[in-house]
């Protein structure tokens, strides 16, 4: 199901371009999806479809804008070159008041009932739980988010329900840094993390390098029990 193009007002004024996909029924909670550090790409659009196909109002982002709009790269080692470079320039803060932007005006369309989750990956993962700490989403989604074990300072703000999946052999998050994200949100009653043993990062990318069929099957479908759980159950 391809999905559309829509402008995104900026909370400090400009636009930024979504990508956003309806499901069949034209009505759905909505779901921001976050990207990777490649920009609003094949993958992040699929994820789009694929939840769509699930009956949400999938709407992701450009978060690149500010730096340059409508950035898509692949996985060659070209690409992965600039991608690190934006990814070392982009400003999370900002990234965040344009998540929280884009929560905004997914909930006010006529086509999402007004329940709104967020679900990111890798950088997107950062900022799905940057997102439940800072937004007034419902519940967010993060997949091998890097960094997260400098933020717990924030957990104390995430008031809604938050699920975690890490790979165990993440390259990008070392074992001291797995360790200590998970001791300290384990007191976060409103957090479920989930490990996968023998992954790497990016392990749910589908033709992605890491790419692990059973474990981003199992990932997959926590997540989408969780995320019909909170915004679809009545």
């Amino acid at each position: 199901m391809a999905g559309t193009h829509i402008d995104i007002r900026a909370a400090d004024g400009g636009k930024f371009r979504g990508y956003l996909c309806l499901p069949r029924s034209g009505k759905g909670p909505g779901l921001v999806v976050e990207q990777e550090i490649f920009g609003i790409n094949e993958n992040v659009r699929l994820v789009c479809e694929h939840y769509a196909n699930q009956g949400f109002v999938a709407l992701a982002p450009d978060l690149f804008w500010r730096l340059q709009p409508n950035v898509d790269l692949g996985y060659s080692p070209e690409e992965w070159q600039k991608a690190f470079d934006f990814m070392k320039r982009f400003d999370i803060d900002k990234g965040i008041e344009d998540v929280g932007a884009t929560v905004k005006q997914l909930r006010a369309m006529k086509e999402c009932t007004g329940k709104v989750g967020a679900i990111g990956y890798c950088l997107g993962g950062k900022l799905a739980y940057l997102t439940a700490a800072r937004t007034d989403v419902d519940c967010a989604v993060a997949y091998y988010g890097v960094g997260l074990d400098q933020n717990l300072n924030e957990k104390g703000k995430i008031g809604k329900p938050l699920m975690m999946h890490i790979a165990e052999k993440d390259k990008f998050v070392p074992p001291e840094a797995q360790a200590k994200i998970k001791a300290g949100l384990e007191d976060m009653k409103n957090v479920e993390i989930h490990s996968y043993p023998g992954v790497d990062h990016a392990f749910a990318r589908i033709n992605g390098d890491h790419f692990d069929a059973n474990a981003a099957e199992l990932a997959n479908k926590r997540t989408l029990d969780f995320l019909k759980k909170q915004l679809m159950a009545r």
